[in-house]
C-alpha cells in the first residue's frame, strides 16, 4: 500500500508531514491525504519523494520489496 510506504519511510527519516510538505511545495493537508491514501499522489511528487529517500517509485509503490534504489543506466 502506497500511503503506508510513504508514512514508513517519513517517520524512518525523522520527518514531520510539515517537512514532507514542504520538500513538495504543498500544504500539509495535501500531503496528509497522499499519506492517507485519500488523494493519489501525483507521478512528480512520487519521483521527488523516491529520490529524496534514496529509494525507487517501485518500492514506494509496493512493486517490490528492495528499498535500494535502482542503478542509474546510461
Amino acid at each position: 500500500m502506497v500511503f503506508q510506504r510513504l508514512e514508513d519511510l517519513r517517520i524512518d527519516a525523522d520527518k514531520t508531514q510539515e517537512d514532507i510538505a514542504d520538500i513538495l511545495d504543498c500544504k500539509r493537508e495535501v500531503y496528509r491525504r497522499y499519506e492517507k491514501g485519500i488523494h493519489e499522489i501525483p507521478v512528480w511528487a512520487l519521483i521527488k519523494l523516491a529520490s529524496f529517500y534514496k529509494t525507487s517509485t517501485d518500492y514506494i509503490l509496493g512493486l517490490t520489496d528492495i528499498q535500494e534504489p535502482y542503478p542509474k543506466g546510461k
